[in-house]
């Protein structure tokens, strides 16, 4: 059996990379989504985690149970192991990857298809400031995030994210046709 596809979805803060994700795992049950471990208490207006404490997060780092992890805005992210030997086994799996993170997705994951979602900048303030999570000065500080690029060499498409859900989760079906196939 040949390897699976890991997708990896990045994007801006607000881009709706939760919300693409899930109308993915709807429509193609093949692909099941991760569910990472944050270092973050549960929301349940946000994305479904496996909330974990920093301290109990650096013990799981020092013993393996993470194939991926890394740090942004001030908490800790963690793609469990075993999602790496189920892409081995020939499954594909969708997660919400860091920009940062990518280059070590690519050396972890021999097939690796980076989903960029982007939309415009002012969809993306209305969007942070809908989720009453942070400052305005915090989300000034994502949207000038926002168009940072991502490192070269990745197997990327992109799509744009500023209409309705389903016509955003049609052209991501589409552009992940190679993976479903």
């Amino acid at each position: 059996m040949s390897d699976g596809w890991l997708i990896a979805v990045v994007g801006p803060s607000g881009v709706g990379k939760d919300s693409v994700m899930a109308g993915i795992a709807t429509r193609a049950p093949g692909i099941r989504p991760v569910r990472r471990v944050i270092t973050r208490a549960p929301d349940p207006d946000g994305e479904d985690h496996e909330p974990m404490t920093p301290d109990a997060f650096s013990e799981s780092v020092a013993r393996g149970a993470f194939c991926l992890h890394w740090d942004a805005h001030g908490l800790s992210y963690g793609i469990p192991a075993p999602v790496l030997a189920d892409v081995r086994g020939g499954a594909n799996r969708l997660a919400n990857l860091s920009r940062g993170v990518l280059r070590q997705a690519a050396k972890v994951f021999p097939r690796l298809l980076v989903l960029h979602i982007t939309a415009a900048p002012e969809v993306l303030a209305a969007r942070l400031a809908g989720r009453g999570r942070e400052s305005a000065d915090e989300i000034a500080g994502r949207l000038a995030q926002a168009p940072r690029p991502l490192p070269p060499g990745l197997n990327v498409v992109t799509i744009v994210n500023d209409g309705p859900l389903d016509d955003t989760v049609t052209r991501a079906l589409a552009a992940i046709q190679p993976v479903r196939a």
